[in-house]
């Protein structure tokens, strides 16, 4: 009996040392597990001092100079926000839905995970708020069923240490700061801002419901794309806050009878403020990153480490910028579309290698090549009419239509674009910014320094300032309106062109914006060949023009190509009383934390003098009130304005540049293909497609007294010059200058009169009259090669009559002993 009885003993005691050897087996495999987590042997951990700094992708953030978000730079849409800053009802929707004893464990819940692990996650995860940050911060959510186990026990020991290292009220900042919230927005901030337009701390119990309700399922209770699951959502998180005695039951029930409020308006790259502005911007920040690194000599990541950027936008102008080009842009696109060869296709005749190049680079040439396509079957398709949705001067700036993709192309092409720059001349901050007519739908930025048209007439006035300032000019020196030779290059203005064959002041020539004229300025600054384009091109580049210029004598005509940008620059010398500026888009740029990295100041410097800079002044006064840009007076525009109006051949490129005391404003107008242009003459000038957004500009701008501008500030303000304060105003007859307030009061000519001048169509404001442009079709324009002179020519015109004794310049204009005292 005891044999048989202790035989069977010893099968029930080994199976229950086998039992505590499997239980102490687990412990010690757990605990070897967490040992191997904790040490990074199953992945790596973060380090304590990244536990106490933890950091998360930040979108920087860009600013108007009143303070206002422009728009984000990120990868993941986050900005953070501090616990003092996000309602107390976010705070108790969180806790009642996510982790009810929140307060009481120390990271990990030991109740939630029983009750994780005996219903197989049926009734609900383990996961505290404390885990999911640890998620959010320090783990790269897999999938796969295995390795999402080993990346719970990470997130486990995190919450541990981060309960350690961090307050409760920490915690919850942390991840509410980026929990995602869908539609790639991250972050409680941005999720107020994008669903609700307000901030975190404004937040009602219902919005935070809603909110907090997402944190499940993003984009399966996404109140714009599902409301209706959202608001049982909302509800059911209401319910939550009911039972964990953070609303009352009637309370409850009074939200969840309302509906959902949504005003969702979310910042992205094309519905911002200014967005041409903020694509430029974006490029030179990124240069800045690269050459300004952190204290610890890693470069800053615009997308990634919240940086901010204050810029010198002014909302309003802005505003009232890309108003006035939409507004004026669609009228003028109704008088091209008029055309004959737009509307029958012609003008496409001899340009198929334009449009196989937009074929070619199109997005959907790329989809198909990359569907197996060969080139002859992508272009048969391209000629299949398709649904599409196409850009039109709508209130949504789009229609719905069906046409062939190369019908597509080519109505996107045939779009006159614009390019509107305005900026402070004595700062050069940038106050306004439309690189073109849609970002949506034209990408191409009309003006940065590296787009770059030809200027035509728009050059002029920095030609007469160089001859006033080295020359020996003034606005009353006769100059002579006949085309004149330059030895080896030819005629210019070409055979063709409008000339007068008067003798004319210089002031009357820029007002007319006489082409033979101002050859016959250049002529004078230097009569062998090619010296004064030389001087010219010499004297742009000190304007702070740094496109590749060729010295040739048509450059006066304004044939180079040069970019608004550029323009902008060098006109700044004129209501900058000679100091050019330098234009500026940024005036500092904080890290995420408001430490000042960098700030910018003005970039000033003369080009001309005072006198000079007060004398082109006046004489562009004299092109908008009887010269070609007297068009402007029949705006309702007040205060000094100064300006001058270009066009090249065809009408391809229309330009004005205006200014008061107070500000710049810079537009070109063309099709990008020059081929495609208004044919009329007098409405595809630069008076008629370019001032009149200038004048739809100010119109709204100088009405608004937060733009700042003051109608009634004069030029003489802004020149305190050897006049005693005034603008220098010249008597063509005595030679003398006129004290008069009024640039009416001007003495033309004894046989000239303001209403004789010739129509503001006249073709002086064009290139060279019916010469193509360079790299144009035709190729009428002067050669830029020697030529040999033909044997038959009209005589150059003397180059002795009207300066044959040269004086000084202050003797000139203040006639000897007349001279007034300084």
């Amino acid at each position: 009996m005891n044999t048989t009885s202790t035989q069977e003993k010893r099968p029930k005691n080994i199976a229950v040392r086998i039992l505590w050897m499997i239980f102490f087996a687990g412990i010690i495999g757990v605990v070897l597990l967490l040992l191997m987590a904790n040490y990074g042997l199953l992945g790596e951990m973060p380090s304590i001092e990244q536990l106490q700094n933890p950091s998360a992708s930040e979108a920087s953030q860009i600013y108007a100079d009143d303070g206002s978000l422009m728009g984000k730079v990120f990868q993941q849409d986050r900005v953070n926000v501090s616990f003092n800053d996000i309602s107390p009802n976010v705070v108790h929707a969180l806790v009642a839905t996510e982790d009810e004893r929140f307060y009481s464990h120390n990271g990990v819940d030991p109740h939630a995970l029983a009750r994780a692990f005996f219903s197989l996650g049926g009734e609900g995860g383990a996961s505290t708020i404390t885990m999911q940050t640890a998620k959010n911060l320090f783990t790269n959510y897999k999938r796969n069923t295995l390795i999402r186990i080993f990346q719970k026990i990470k997130e486990a020991i995190i919450a541990v240490k981060l309960e350690r290292n961090f307050t409760k009220n920490e915690i919850l900042t942390l991840y509410l700061n980026t929990v995602p919230f869908g539609d790639n927005v991250y972050g409680i901030r941005n999720a107020a801002r994008t669903f609700f337009q307000t901030d975190p701390s404004q937040l009602s119990v219902a919005q935070a419901a809603v909110l907090i309700g997402m944190l499940k399922a993003s984009t399966a209770y996404n109140p714009r794309i599902h409301p209706d699951r959202a608001l049982a959502r909302r509800n059911v998180v209401i319910g939550q806050m009911v039972r964990n005695g953070f609303v009352s039951q009637s309370e409850a029930q009074q939200i969840k009878a309302t509906p959902i409020v949504l005003n969702y308006h979310k910042l992205n790259e094309a519905n911002g403020l200014a967005p041409y502005f903020r694509m430029i911007l974006v490029e030179q920040l990124k240069n800045w990153c690269k050459n300004n690194p952190k204290p610890d000599g890693t470069p800053y990541d615009l997308y990634t480490d919240g940086l901010k950027i204050y810029t010198t936008i002014n909302p309003h102008l802005q505003k009232y910028a890309e108003e006035a080009v939409a507004k004026h842009m669609s009228y003028m696109q109704q008088i091209l579309n008029a055309q004959s060869d737009i509307k029958n296709g012609s003008v496409w005749k001899a340009h198929q290698r334009t449009l196989d190049w937009a074929m070619r680079h199109s997005i959907r040439w790329n989809n198909e090549k990359n569907d197996g396509l060969s080139d002859n079957e992508i272009v048969k398709t391209f000629n299949v009419k398709t649904k599409m949705t196409v850009f039109a001067y709508n209130y949504y700036r789009h229609k719905d239509t069906v046409m062939t993709p190369l019908d597509s192309i080519k109505y996107m092409r045939q779009m006159l674009q614009a390019g509107f720059m305005a900026m402070d001349p004595l700062s050069g901050e940038v106050k306004a910014w439309v690189g073109g007519i849609d970002y949506r739908h034209f990408k191409y930025d009309h003006v940065n320094i590296n787009t770059k048209r030809q200027v035509g007439s728009t050059i002029k006035p920095l030609l007469y300032s160089l001859a006033i300032e080295k020359g020996g000019f003034t606005p009353n020196t006769p100059v002579q309106d006949e085309r004149q030779y330059f030895n080896g290059y030819g005629y210019v203005p070409a055979t063709g062109a409008s000339c007068t064959g008067r003798t004319m002041p210089m002031s009357e020539a820029l007002a007319e914006s006489r082409n033979c004229a101002t050859a016959y300025i250049e002529k004078q600054l230097g009569p062998n060949s090619n010296e004064g384009a030389v001087k010219f091109v010499d004297f742009l580049q000190q304007c702070g023009i740094s496109s590749k210029l060729e010295p040739y004598p048509s450059i006066v005509l304004g044939s180079e190509e040069i970019s608004l940008y550029e323009m902008m620059q060098a006109f700044s010398m004129f209501p900058g009383r000679g100091f050019n500026v330098q234009p500026m888009l940024i005036t500092r740029i904080e890290d995420a934390h408001g430490n000042v990295l960098f700030t910018s100041t003005p970039k000033r410097k003369q080009i001309i003098s005072d006198i000079t800079a007060s004398s082109m002044v006046s004489m562009m006064q004299d092109v908008i009130n009887y010269g070609t840009g007297r068009r402007l007076n029949n705006y309702d525009v007040q205060g000094d304005i100064a300006g001058k109006t270009g066009t090249t051949n065809d009408n391809s490129d229309a330009w004005f540049i205006g200014y008061t005391p107070q500000l710049l404003v810079g537009i070109w107008t063309g099709c990008d293909d020059r081929f495609i242009h208004i044919q009329s003459e007098s409405e595809g000038q630069g008076a008629a497609v370019a001032l009149p957004i200038w004048a739809y500009f100010f119109n709204k701008a100088e009405n608004d007294p937060s733009t700042g501008l003051n109608v009634h500030q004069k030029f003489d303000n802004n020149f305190n010059s050897d006049s005693g304060g005034q603008s220098l105003i010249y008597d063509w007859a005595n030679n003398i200058p006129d004290s008069t307030d009024s640039i009416q009061n001007k003495l033309l000519p004894n046989n000239i009169k303001p209403q004789d001048i010739g129509p503001e169509s006249d073709s002086g404001d064009n290139i060279n009259d019916n010469q193509a442009p360079v790299g144009g079709d035709n190729s009428s324009l002067p050669a830029k090669k020697p030529q040999t002179k033909p044997k038959a020519v009209m005589p150059a015109p003397s180059q002795k009559q009207p300066e044959k004794k040269k004086e000084g310049l202050l003797k000139r204009i203040f006639g000897g002993k007349n001279k007034n005292k300084q």
